[in-house]
């Protein structure tokens, strides 16, 4: 159980939210019958490792609803407080959410990243609003919006989330806790006008670590996440901690030190531009030339190809971060 009421959320999010989050991504077993036990612990503990305030728990990897409550179960027993675990809430419907969401918070989940289903295509910003308000009564955990262009709500306003939408949930959702204000992508503009609207409220941050470690030094980010930072190994949460330390220029050293994988990360991402869907085979890869447990994911998933492996390692070594040397074919079966 989380180590706050409903009420005391966006309190202990001011005080707790600080540090980065990163992604676990389930293995499966060979047979892609159940998960992979081993492999969850294994990554859990190298979240830990690597410097990383908590982790999402994905979902979007094909797993049951039974499935995704022992996964969480089995990170938070291994975790032992020393990770922040945040439930996904990417399921199928609004009800299998709240399912899902019960469960999760039964299991130790302390956060939640609240996604929309693929299905769901609101005609109003009322639509939108009566949706995040329904799921979150139905949860004691702090919740963290995520206005991104990946839902398609451009068509009710160009930011994807009308700022008066944002503001209104704040005022009328006490356990929305944090922005993940991607808002507007590929511009900062909608992160900026949610930091200055809202974060005396509630923690609000941009995830994207290219441009999120340097707003960090210029303004108050206490918070970076969720997203795919094991591709730099324990270098996000590194540098992320110098910034906060004010130790710039040690920060910016390693800043420029990953540019080249940053660079390699961004152009591998945009080949599937278009799909609206992270392409969480790839985000397993990266993690897994890092120390990560790797392994099979069940289909649907999007293909991981020969050269998009072949590029992703050699951005590493062009940055000088450690690559595992094992052959690629060693990823589909896992550490």
């Amino acid at each position: 159980m989380a180590e706050y009421r409903k009420h005391e959320a966006r309190e202990w999010a001011r005080a707790k939210m600080r540090g980065v989050a990163n992604v676990i991504i389930p293995t499966f077993t060979q047979d892609l019958q159940g998960l992979n036990e081993r492999a969850i612990r294994h990554d859990v503990r190298k979240e830990i490792e690597y410097g990383f305030w908590g982790a999402l728990l994905v979902a979007e990897t094909a797993t049951t609803l039974p499935e995704y409550s022992q996964f969480a179960t089995w990170a938070v027993d291994e975790a032992k407080g020393k990770l922040h675990l945040i439930h996904h809430a990417s399921f199928n419907t609004l009800e299998e959410n709240i399912t899902a969401v019960q469960a999760a918070e039964r299991a130790g989940a302390e956060l939640i990243l609240l996604s929309y289903p693929a299905n769901f295509y609101p005609e109003s910003n009322e639509d939108i609003y009566n949706y995040t308000r329904a799921f979150c009564a139905q949860t004691n955990l702090g919740v963290i919006l995520f206005p991104v262009p990946l839902w398609g709500f451009e068509r009710l306003h160009p930011a994807g989330f009308a700022p008066a939408l944002l503001k209104r949930l704040v005022d009328e959702v006490p356990n929305i806790v944090a922005i993940k204000a991607e808002g507007g992508h590929p511009t900062i503009a909608g992160f900026i006008q949610t930091y200055k609207m809202l974060n005396d409220r509630v923690v609000v941050t941009f995830p994207l670590e290219s441009d999120g470690l340097p707003l960090a030094s210029v303004l108050p980010l206490q918070f970076m996440g969720t997203s795919n930072y094991e591709y730099f190994g324990p270098m996000i949460p590194r540098i992320f901690a110098l910034i906060q330390d004010g130790h710039f220029d040690k920060a910016m050293e390693l800043y420029w030190q990953i540019h080249p994988a940053r660079m390699t990360n961004i152009n591998v991402m945009g080949m599937i531009a278009g799909s609206n869907f992270i392409h969480r085979m790839i985000w397993k890869y990266q993690g897994w030339l890092s120390g990560f447990n790797g392994g099979p994911l069940r289909q649907p998933t999007m293909r991981l190809v020969d050269r998009q492996m072949k590029t992703l390692r050699q951005g590493l070594v062009a940055a000088g971060l450690d690559a595992t040397v094992d052959p690629d074919k060693a990823f589909f079966v896992g550490r």
